[in-house]
């Protein structure tokens, strides 16, 4: 039967049911989905050696004959071992496996086979510890598992490399030829093997050399075609019609002029970007960037409010309801003159403002109606502002909190009568180092506040080893006794090695670990002052009062997890407390630090950490020192990956092109490289597996 790479795994002969299971796990329910499943890394076994030539610490491959073989139970320690003895020309060894007491059926006396694995000594007597193994012709041929340069790759429970290797080597043996679809001369060019060369090279290579040339190969294809989609999304929202919003610079510094306080440099740059876009008649596209607390509210608030001035509307999203209402509360504060209405609608409540402090709460009913009348300029919800019964009259901006990108769908959703799209801004306090920047948002322009607002106190920030935490604990509770509140962050749960990684996973993991430290704080360490929760899974209701009770003052400690509410703001919280710190990215930490520093008062964040290790220690105070968040992203990019910023599970990519986000030089290439072919061949005519390939990775990877 021909193999290709949309064949389901279930049509592969010799994968039974309880494999196919395993493999689902891992997400591999194609040839495909099963070739590009790369190794992690390669175990060197290709040096082949005599057994008398072994000496302890080698790791080397031998081929013999298996003497004997027995198994014994430990039953106190609850344990099985499997040894054999194993005989070349040269002399004998002993190989010990653990907890494998089938590999006796497997290997029986008589048997060839080639071991790898490493050379350990006790007791003066060499021995195999867990070797792989596979039976082998008395004249040593084959190896597919030995004697090479051997695939490890990510596995489950049940489902090891080994199993891995058999089923894709099964699978390359019978593959159609795959078509390639990368331009030759680009291959050429940049000195890149053959799709079906890459291939193997990438799972059975012969030198660490043709492995390397192998995934370079796989990750300039997944940015070339991630540069590929940037350009042609820039190209489509370039023909798109935008509203034109006019404003004048007399305009613009009256507004200035009313606010409260001076805003930076960097904060008027990106007002007078954003104006300067939403002036043309295509589509904004912008992404406003900033630490936590740098003012990028005020900055979108003044491109709303000259928006709305011209009879324009415009829609501010937020991810959370509480973060929506805090929205409202900033643009009613500053703006409270603005007559055209600012309206807030939530799932439970629905109320505008129409300036000098005239609140009034309407019914959802009559609020959408007024919005889809242009009675209503601003509008501030959650996401659910653009659910198809939200009709606006003429949208000419979006603005979007912690979101990146607004999908072609979502902007089709608000055209307005087939003729025109919204501008589009999107906010974030999420640091992101320029090269994730360049490719994962590259049809993104960009703002960046780069300086905090002046007269923050900077916060005081101290790792606290074992030893100390006591103190740290007394301190909190002066500073809590003083009428200051506390943000207490627990630690980012890993999933155990096999288990199946899952966004229900870490949640679980996460609420576990926010009711342990909550008990912990409210019995044993704070048990006078008022602790309080708050985690994803509980009802919005409830979060939605914890919140409130918190901001009020009624809370004096709010213990959560790491993505619950990011951005609140509650000037009286002085003090941010992070458990397990050391499991968290720098520029996460600084996020986290960055919630408090609001008010009057001086502020402090406290790194908690158990671990001990220099190297821990050493990252924890690059953050005590830092004062900039994006030179703290490039560090967590070499440090951590690109997973920190995106979300290993969010994407779409395969690991080895999410690493190759680390270089620079690769990015560059691959872009230039894009550019050429829009320009060679705008439509792809020329190239027609490039753009069935295309259509495919479009399909496949999820940036939105």
């Amino acid at each position: 039967m021909p193999v290709n790479l949309s064949t389901s795994l279930t049509e592969i002969k010799g994968i039974g049911p309880g494999f196919l299971m395993k493999f689902k796990r891992l997400g591999i329910l194609t040839v495909k989905n099963l070739l590009w499943h790369f190794p992690s890394r390669y175990e060197d076994w290709s040096e082949v050696a005599n057994i008398e030539e072994l000496i302890a610490g080698d790791s080397k491959t031998i081929h013999g004959i298996v003497q004997s073989i027995e198994v014994k139970r430990l039953w106190q320690r609850k344990m099985v071992i499997v040894e054999a003895l194993i005989a070349d020309d040269s002399g004998s060894i002993k190989a010990v496996w653990f907890n494998q007491p089938y590999i006796k059926n497997i290997l029986k006396e008589g048997v060839a086979a080639s071991f790898a694995g490493k050379v350990s000594e006790r007791k003066r007597e060499l021995y195999l510890s867990n070797p792989t193994y596979e039976l082998i012709n008395k004249n040593f041929e084959g190896g597919t598992h030995t004697g090479r340069l051997v695939p490890i790759y990510p596995e489950t429970r049940g489902l090891t490399s080994k199993g891995i290797r058999m089923m894709t080597q099964k699978v390359l043996d019978s593959l159609d030829k795959v078509p390639e679809f990368m331009p030759e001369s680009i291959l050429i060019k940049n000195e890149l093997p053959e799709i079906n060369q890459a291939l193997w090279e990438m799972h059975f290579p012969d030198t660490r050399e043709s492995a390397e040339r192998a995934g370079d190969r796989f990750a300039f294809e997944e940015l070339f075609l991630l540069q590929l989609n940037n350009l042609y999304q820039k190209i489509a929202l370039a023909k798109e019609k935008a509203p034109v919003v006019e404003s004048e610079t007399k305009e613009i510094e009256t507004i200035l002029k009313s606010l409260p306080f001076r805003l930076t440099p960097s904060q008027e740059k990106s007002i007078l970007e954003i104006l300067g876009d939403i002036k043309r008649p295509r589509p904004m596209n912008r992404l406003l960037q900033g630490d936590v607390g740098s003012g990028k509210t005020i900055v979108a608030g003044i491109a709303a409010i000259v928006t709305a001035k011209k009879n324009h509307q415009v829609a501010i999203m937020a991810p959370t309801e509480i973060l929506a209402r805090q929205h409202y509360k900033t643009l009613t504060k500053f703006f409270n003159d603005f007559r055209g209405g600012i309206g807030l609608l939530l799932s439970k409540e629905s109320r505008i403002f129409y300036g000098d402090e005239l609140e009034t709460e309407t019914k959802k009913n009559n609020f959408i109606k007024r919005v889809a009348d242009g009675k209503i300029k601003i509008v501030i919800g959650t996401h659910a502002l653009i659910q198809k019964n939200v009709n606006f009259k003429n949208l000419a901006l979006v603005i979007v909190d912690e979101q990146h990108r607004f999908g072609v769908k979502q902007r089709a959703a608000l055209m307005l009568n087939g003729e025109t799209v919204p501008h589009f801004l999107s906010m974030s306090a999420t640091p992101i180092p320029r090269t994730i920047m360049m490719t994962m948002f590259g049809d993104l322009d960009l703002s960046i506040i780069s300086e905090l607002p002046k007269g923050r106190k900077e916060i005081v920030t101290k790792v606290v080893d074992r030893i100390n935490r006591d103190k740290a604990y007394a301190f909190i509770r002066g500073q809590v006794r003083r009428g200051r509140q506390v943000f207490v962050i627990c630690p980012r749960i890993e999933p155990e090695e096999n288990e199946l990684v899952t966004w229900a996973t870490l949640q679980t993991l996460q609420i576990k670990s926010v009711k342990e430290e909550y008990e912990k704080l409210k019995k044993k360490v704070f048990p006078d002052l008022k602790v309080a929760m708050l985690h994803g899974k509980m009802k919005s209701q409830e979060k939605e009062k914890t919140m409130s009770d918190f901001s009020r003052g009624e809370i004096d400690i709010l213990v959560s997890t790491s993505v619950v509410e990011v951005g609140v703001d509650v000037p009286n919280a002085t003090i941010m407390m992070i458990e397990g710190s050391e499991r968290f990215g720098l520029a996460q930490l600084y996020q986290f630090r960055g919630r408090v520093g609001r008010g009057e008062h001086q502020s402090f964040c406290f790194l908690f950490t158990e671990s001990e290790g220099r190297a821990v220690q050493e990252r924890l105070k690059t953050l005590v020192n830092a004062k900039n968040g994006f030179e703290l992203a490039e560090k967590d990019l070499r440090l951590r990956g690109p997973g920190e910023f995106l979300g290993n599970e969010q994407t779409g990519m395969p690991d080895i092109a999410m690493r190759a986000l680390k270089d620079p030089d690769l990015i560059k290439t691959t872009r230039e490289e894009a550019q050429d072919t829009i320009r060679q061949d705008p439509n792809l005519k020329n190239s027609p597996n490039l753009k069935a390939r295309f259509k495919e990775f479009q399909r496949e990877v999820h940036l939105e």
